[in-house]
């Protein structure tokens, strides 16, 4: 009996050292791309970049029709307009503000689970009175559609405040 259960204990102590190793080699290729994804981030010339070909990404600007979503326009000054954007991204779950300039914030958004991260970008053009969008996945294929809700209902909180 006593060498059945030293049995047991060898294969569950196999079976932790083998998910232990998994998470660990997950960790470290998932970081890879992270950093190789957010070179591309910013505003150059006047736009955003634009999405790869995944189907994890949306853009209000040169998109084509399977990653466009519309920019937001705005009726207040430009100012009001920023502020207001960075009082609601300051309330949306899991989403922290790393860069703010005068026309352009980024923002990282990580799923509730998985911790995910998102890349999340507004410019504001200080000759137009609206905002361009951008989210996009640092990994994986498809988003299930996350980054265009999450900008929907930004959209959605900036109209509630009538901006």
């Amino acid at each position: 009996m006593s060498h059945l259960l030293t049995a047991i204990a060898q294969r569950l102590l196999r079976s932790m050292i083998l998910v232990i190793l998994l998470t660990l080699i997950s960790s470290l290729i998932f970081t890879a791309p992270t950093w190789a994804d957010s070179s591309s981030l910013g505003v150059d010339n006047g736009h955003l970049s634009s999405c790869p070909a995944s189907n994890n990404c949306v853009v209000s600007q040169d998109a084509d029709p399977k990653h466009a979503i519309d920019p937001i326009a705005y009726h207040v000054d430009h100012d009001t307009a920023r502020e207001t954007l960075l009082k609601v991204l300051s309330v949306v779950p899991r989403t922290e503000v790393i860069e703010q300039k005068d026309n352009y914030i980024h923002a990282l958004s990580k799923s509730r689970i998985f911790k995910f991260t998102d890349d999340v970008e507004f410019y504001l053009p200080q000759d137009e009175s609206v905002i361009h969008l951008r989210s996009a996945s640092r990994i994986g294929e498809s988003d299930l559609g996350v980054n265009r809700r999450r900008l929907e209902q930004i959209r959605l909180a900036l109209r509630d405040l009538n901006i």
